[in-house]
């Protein structure tokens, strides 16, 4: 399977249009992990699957979900009611009781891929306002799952592989 993720645009909907221009017939499904500040009603959002980030208003986002594709289940929430800033036991627990095989999250803007017990911890960093060590590059990703690994590829917005911070997983 192949996924699209991306996380904290806050409000430019230009890079999510281009993400969709890009990629729409090239993965098995879009995440957005939240911080769009863009209108729940979006007609982008037909082509996502979407979490409320700290700065999404709206009450008819939903504050996590659980989406089963193929042999991957997976968990996305934004983190911020997790409190991923100090680090990922709340949204660990949390997926393992969800029996994810993934975990997205964005809040933090940056970056990280991490495999825990069988579990892919991903943050796709942020497309337009990235902290942290690799602060210097806006972010999403892609994940390709197969049966015995996974890989993570990180994209620059203009759509070009970031090679350094690529990385794969063994399952």
């Amino acid at each position: 399977m192949k996924y699209l993720v991306v996380s904290d645009n806050h409000g430019n909907r230009e890079c999510l249009v281009e993400l969709v221009h890009e990629w729409d017939h090239q993965v098995d499904a879009m995440f957005h992990c939240g911080d769009s500040e863009l209108k729940v009603d979006d007609v982008l959002w037909q082509k996502f699957v979407v979490v409320k980030g700290n700065c999404d208003y709206s009450p008819d986002y939903k504050n996590e979900c659980v989406i089963h594709h193929g042999e991957d289940t997976i968990f996305m929430t934004h983190g911020h009611l997790f409190n991923v800033n100090m680090g990922l036991t709340y949204i660990s627990l949390a997926a393992r009781e969800h029996q994810a095989t993934i975990c997205l999250y964005g809040h933090t803007h940056k970056l990280a891929a991490e495999m825990v017990d069988g579990v892919l911890y991903l943050n796709p960093g942020s497309i337009a306002q990235p902290r942290g060590k690799y602060s210097h590059y806006k972010t999403y990703a892609i994940i390709e799952t197969e049966k015995n690994r996974v890989q993570v590829t990180y994209y620059s917005p203009d759509h070009q592989v970031i090679p350094e911070l690529s990385v794969i997983f063994s399952r």
